[in-house]
């Protein structure tokens, strides 16, 4: 990514944190926290990576979907460029990759 593409993905993940917690008031979405944002090359489609206390992946996902057009107004409302990126929502399953990871190191050492 370019050095614009990485300052409009970071306050992109900035807004969108800020409007799930304070304009979002879905009851599926519960404690969502972002962790990372992608844009495409033409800043067209912005990636929102996320990891949930909520055991429902699905639920959280489906309650995202339907929240998009207010964090996205959310987003055009906060960050000065010509058009809002559509928002696409992904569970971030990186977290849950380092710590099975983390496990079969330990496992391997205790062997």
């Amino acid at each position: 990514m370019s050095n614009r593409q990485e300052r409009v993905a970071e306050e992109v993940k900035k807004v969108v944190s800020e409007a799930l917690r304070t304009k979002v008031a879905d009851p599926d979405i519960g404690m969502v926290t972002v962790t990372d944002v992608e844009l495409t090359k033409e800043m067209e489609v912005a990636t929102v990576y996320f990891t949930s206390l909520n055991d429902d992946r699905e639920a959280v996902q489906a309650a995202l979907g339907r929240a998009k057009g207010l964090i996205r107004s959310e987003v055009a409302k906060e960050i000065p460029i010509r058009k809002a990126p559509e928002l696409e929502f992904k569970y971030d399953t990186s977290i849950e990759y380092g710590s099975k990871i983390d496990a079969l190191l330990n496992e391997i050492k205790d062997k």
